[in-house]
C-alpha cells in the first residue's frame, strides 16, 4: 500500500462507499462476506482497503462482515513443491462459509488483486489440474452467482507484484500508487460525484442493452484481421449491462469497472476463427498471440505463441469449456482502452474491448433462464461448464454485424465503435 495522504485516503474511502452503495447496494441487516474466487481468499496486502469496505458496510447497516483471507505465495509454493499426484487435494471450509452466506440472504464481494506472473515457469499440467479441482469444488458458489441468487460484486485493488508488472520502471511504492490511481479513474472514483457519475453510466448502458434485446438478432458476425466468426444467438436471449436484479430483490452492479453489454450465444452455433486482440492471464500463466477455431459451437483448434498448453487445458476443463458462454460488446474508445496499456486481469481488460467467453453461460441472459433445469437450459442453447473465461477480441479494426431473423444484416459496430445511435 502506498504512503497515505489525504487525497489517497479520501479516494480509498469513496471507492469503498461506491462498492457498498452502488456495486452491492447493500441493505441494512444483510451480512457481507469478502473473498477472492481465483485465489481462495483475499490477499493479505489488501487489508487497509478491506477495512474501509467493512467501515462502509457497517455504516450502511450490515449485520456482520466476514473476510476469507489467503496468501498467493502459498499457491505458488504448492505448485512448486507439492507431490505431483496431489492436485485433487482441497479444503472446502471456505465454500461452506460462502454458501451459508448465500442461503442466509447475504451479499458477496470478490476483490481481485493478483500477481499476473504467479505461476510463471511452473508445471502447467499440475496447475491446470489444481485449477480444475478448484472450479469443480467451487461450482455451488458459481451456480448461485450465475442465477443472481444474491447481490454480488467483483472489483480490483492494487498489489505490489501486479503494480510492478504494469509499471516496471517505477519504484514499488510509485507503481502501487499509479495502479491505485488507474483503478480510481476507471471506476469513476476520481470524479466530483462518483455515485452520480455511475447512475448516468448505468442508464446509458441500459439503453443499449434494451435496444439490442429488442432486435433479437439471430446471430452476430465478427470481421477483423485474423477473425471471421459467426456466433448464433438463441431465441429469447437478453442483453444485460451494469445493473441487475438479484433473487433477493436487490438491484446491484456486478462488476466495477464495467463498459460492456453482454448476452449468451447458442452453444452449438459458433463457426469460424477468432484471434485475440490482447493477451490473457489464466491460472497465473500468460497466454499470448492466440486464436480459436470453432465448428458447430465447439473449439476444434487452438493456437498460441505463448501458453498454448494452458490454453488447451482451459478449453478442455470439461465439455462445456470448449463452447462459448458469453458475447460482449465494448467500444474501442472505452476509458480502459484509452489508457493504452494492458492490466493483465480479465475483470478490467474485458472492458477495454469486445470479448467472448468460453464456458458457462449466465442464466439471466435468457428469458426465464433461472427457472430452467440444466437440461432445459442446454436444450434452449445455454452452455454449462465449471469454467467461464473472458478473452478480448475487439479492436479499432473490427466490424460486427447483426444477422436478422430473415438473414439480412445491419451494422452494430464499425471499426470498434457503435454503429447504432440512441437517444439516451
Amino acid at each position: 500500500m502506498p504512503s497515505f495522504n489525504d487525497k489517497f485516503n479520501d479516494n480509498l474511502k469513496k471507492y469503498a462507499d461506491l462498492v457498498i452503495k452502488v456495486g452491492l447496494n447493500l441493505r441494512a441487516g444483510q451480512r457481507l462476506i469478502i473473498n477472492n474466487a481465483s485465489t481462495r481468499g483475499v490477499p493479505l496486502h489488501t487489508a487497509p482497503f478491506v477495512h474501509e469496505v467493512a467501515r462502509a458496510a457497517y455504516e450502511a447497516g450490515a449485520r456482520f462482515v466476514d473476510v476469507i483471507w489467503n496468501d498467493e505465495e502459498l499457491l505458488r509454493l504448492r505448485a512448486q513443491l507439492a507431490p505431483r499426484d496431489s492436485a485433487k487435494e482441497y479444503s472446502t471450509w471456505h465454500i461452506n462459509g460462502l454458501m451459508n452466506n448465500v442461503e442466509n440472504g447475504g451479499a458477496m464481494l470478490s476483490i481481485r488483486s493478483n500477481d499476473p506472473n504467479l505461476f510463471s515457469g511452473l508445471d502447467a499440467d499440475f496447475i491446470g489440474a489444481m485449477q480444475q479441482t478448484h472450479l469443480e469444488q467451487f461450482s455451488p458458489v458459481t451456480e448461485a452467482v450465475t442465477i443472481n441468487k444474491l447481490n454480488w460484486l467483483v472489483i480490483a485493488a492494487s498489489s505490489p507484484k501486479w503494480a510492478a508488472k504494469l509499471f516496471p520502471a517505477l519504484s514499488q511504492e510509485e507503481a502501487e500508487a499509479k495502479l491505485w490511481e488507474a483503478i480510481f479513474q476507471i471506476t469513476r472514483v476520481d470524479q466530483p460525484d462518483p455515485i452520480a457519475a455511475w447512475e448516468t453510466h448505468i442508464r446509458n448502458l441500459h439503453a443499449r442493452s434494451k435496444y439490442l434485446t429488442g432486435k433479437q438478432y439471430k446471430a452476430l458476425k465478427y470481421t477483423a484481421p485474423g477473425t471471421d466468426l459467426t456466433v448464433g444467438l438463441p431465441d429469447g436471449h437478453k442483453w444485460i449491462s451494469a445493473r441487475e436484479m438479484a433473487q433477493n430483490g436487490i438491484e446491484f452492479t456486478a462488476n466495477m469497472p464495467t463498459e460492456e453489454v453482454f448476452t449468451m450465444p447458442h452453444r452449438e452455433q459458433a463457426d469460424g476463427v477468432v484471434t485475440a486482440a490482447m493477451p490473457l492471464v489464466y491460472s497465473g500463466i500468460l497466454i499470448e498471440d492466440f486464436s480459436l477455431t470453432f465448428e458447430k459451437g465447439r473449439v476444434v483448434k487452438v493456437s498460441a505463441k505463448k501458453g498454448e498448453s494452458t490454453l488447451k487445458n482451459m478449453v478442455e476443463a470439461d465439455e462445456g469449456a470448449s463452447r462459448l458462454g458469453e458475447v460482449a460488446l465494448v467500444p474501442y474508445s472505452s476509458p480502459i482502452s484509452q489508457r493504452g496499456h494492458l492490466f493483465y486481469d480479465p475483470l478490467i481488460d474485458e472492458n477495454a474491448a469486445s470479448h467472448l467467453a468460453v464456458g458457462r453461460a449466465y442464466r439471466t441472459n435468457m428469458a426465464g433462464g433461472d427457472e430452467l433445469t440444466e437440461a432445459e437450459f442446454m436444450a434452449r442453447g445455454g452452455n454449462v461448464s465449471i469454467n467461464h473465461v473472458d478473452f478480448m477480441i475487439g479492436s479499432n479494426k473490427m466490424d460486427i454485424d447483426g444477422v436478422k431473423q430473415d438473414g439480412s444484416t445491419e451494422p452494430v459496430m464499425r471499426q470498434g465503435e457503435w454503429a447504432i445511435q440512441l437517444n439516451t
